[in-house]
């Protein structure tokens, strides 16, 4: 009887399941397509949780709006109503009204103004944050009544006539109004609690996609074209915001103001998604041009190039 002089004592090699080597290509794809769209969700949830949800931030994104031509002269005009609407000055009320709208119109170029329209915004913040969180049909509104004490204070030291008869009211400028939220209430919601997760979630994703992937190189590539192409999406959406919802203002309502405390809000999300399309195209420029050691085709599970060599016997014992 022949006898094998090299016997394998050793364990056979383990071969992976059939199914959980099919499995994998399909696992990268999906990873790879909840990559694509939790990116740009994510720039959303972060934007929602750090400059909406943060007074600091809120006050110090709509700073600049107290230099805003539009603001200002919806500012201005909210006073000069409330003002004249309570004097009647008989035959110098066209002067008196000169004197009030000059008056307030030169009062928005002071640093007392933008002081009081900080301390304005802050105080407003938290109605903007219920406006967004709650289910009400209530305005989100900027009092005034600060600036209305300021110009009459500083009308009757000018001596301007019926200057002490200017109420002093919560004169108010509309922001938002709560109606027009409706279904986005929901989504604030959600992204609100979702803050940096989506962010972390999308980059997990993408790492674990690419390493999944049989072609490595090909689904890098991919990734980030797709999370480019989202995050362009995105931006356009940011850009027809107003066209959606400023066209159901009241006609009292300033669009102009309204246009410029949309822009002035998004604008680091719109950044933020411009920027997911810089970064999408780069990297997948780089996938293209400059291949890596590390994007080389991964073997399939299963791949004889995965097992171990068989001992050969040596010369002159093959046939013994």
């Amino acid at each position: 009887m022949d006898v094998d002089p090299h016997p394998r004592t050793g364990p056979r090699p383990h071969t992976p399941r059939p199914a959980l080597a099919a499995a994998r290509p399909a696992l990268a794809v999906v990873l790879l397509v909840l990559a694509c769209l939790l990116a740009p969700l994510g720039a959303v949830s972060t934007w929602t949780a750090y400059e909406i949800q943060d007074t600091d931030r809120y006050v110090a994104t709509m700073a600049p709006l107290s230099r805003d031509p539009a603001v200002r002269a919806a500012v201005a005009d909210a006073v000069t109503d409330a003002a004249l609407a309570e004097i009647d000055a008989g035959p110098l009320q066209s002067a008196v009204e000169s004197f009030v709208r000059d008056a307030v119109g030169s009062f928005t170029t002071t640093r007392a103004y933008r002081t009081a329209w900080d301390a304005a915004n802050r105080a407003a913040h938290a109605a903007v944050e219920e406006a967004l969180k709650n289910d009400s049909d209530s305005e989100v509104t900027i009092d005034l009544a600060p600036l209305t004490e300021q110009v009459k204070r500083q009308l009757a030291d000018e001596g301007v006539p019926f200057a002490d008869r200017i109420p002093v009211r919560h004169t108010e400028v509309t922001v938002m109004r709560s109606q027009d939220l409706g279904d986005y209430r929901k989504v604030f919601r959600m992204l609100q609690a979702a803050g940096v997760w989506l962010p972390v979630a999308a980059a997990l994703c993408a790492a674990g996609g690419v390493l999944l992937a049989a072609r490595r190189r090909r689904a890098e590539l991919a990734t980030a074209l797709g999370i480019a192409l989202v995050a362009a999406a995105l931006a356009a959406a940011v850009a027809v915001g107003p066209a959606l919802t400023l066209d159901d203002l009241p006609p009292d309502v300033s669009r102009a103001a309204a246009g410029a405390v949309y822009d002035a809000l998004t604008e680091s999300l719109r950044v933020t998604a411009w920027v997911l399309v810089g970064l999408g195209t780069l990297v997948a420029v780089a996938a293209w041009w400059w291949p890596l050691p590390w994007r080389s085709r991964a073997a399939p599970a299963g791949d004889p190039e995965e097992l171990p060599p068989t001992p050969r016997a040596p010369a002159g014992e093959e046939h013994g």
